[in-house]
C-alpha cells in the first residue's frame, strides 16, 4: 500500500445498504465457523472453504464484480449443504445446524441482492436508451 493511502480508499462502501452488510456479516460468520471447524476437527477442505467465504467478503468489499459474487456465492454456499451432509452423516453438531441455517440466510439474501441488482441495471438500460 503506498504512503499516505489506508484501507478505505482501497474499498467501496458508500453505495452499501443494510442489506449488504447483512450480507457481509452472514459471509464472515460462516467464514469464520469454518476455518474454526476445520481446524478443531482437522479438516483442511472444511477451513479452506473458510477462507473461501473470507476471500469473498474481502472481494465484495473492494467493490470486485459484486453481481458475479451474488451468483457465486449462492452456488458456492448451497454446494456447502450436501458436502456437510455427507462428511458428517449421522455426527451433526449444534455448530454445524447454525451454521447451516445462516447458509440459508444468506442465499436468500444473495438472491435479493441479485434480483435487486439486475433489476437497477435494467431501469438504467432502459433510462439511456429512452
Amino acid at each position: 500500500m503506498p504512503m499516505g493511502q489506508t484501507v478505505s480508499s482501497y474499498t467501496e462502501t458508500d453505495s452499501l445498504t443494510t442489506t449488504h452488510w447483512l450480507a457481509i456479516l452472514l459471509v464472515l460468520i460462516t467464514g469464520v465457523i469454518h476455518v474454526y471447524a476445520g481446524f478443531v476437527e482437522g479438516r483442511i477442505p472444511v477451513s479452506l472453504a473458510g477462507v473461501g467465504f473470507l476471500g469473498a467478503a474481502v472481494l465484495f468489499l473492494l467493490d470486485y464484480r459484486r453481481s458475479l459474487l451474488y451468483i457465486v456465492g449462492i452456488v458456492y454456499t448451497a454446494v456447502q449443504f450436501p458436502l456437510w451432509y455427507v462428511a458428517n452423516a449421522g455426527e451433526f453438531t449444534t455448530l454445524g445446524y447454525v451454521d447451516k441455517i445462516l447458509q440459508g440466510a444468506l442465499i436468500v439474501v444473495l438472491t435479493y441482492l441479485y434480483w435487486r441488482a439486475r433489476k437497477t441495471n435494467k431501469m438504467d438500460r432502459e433510462a439511456t436508451a429512452a
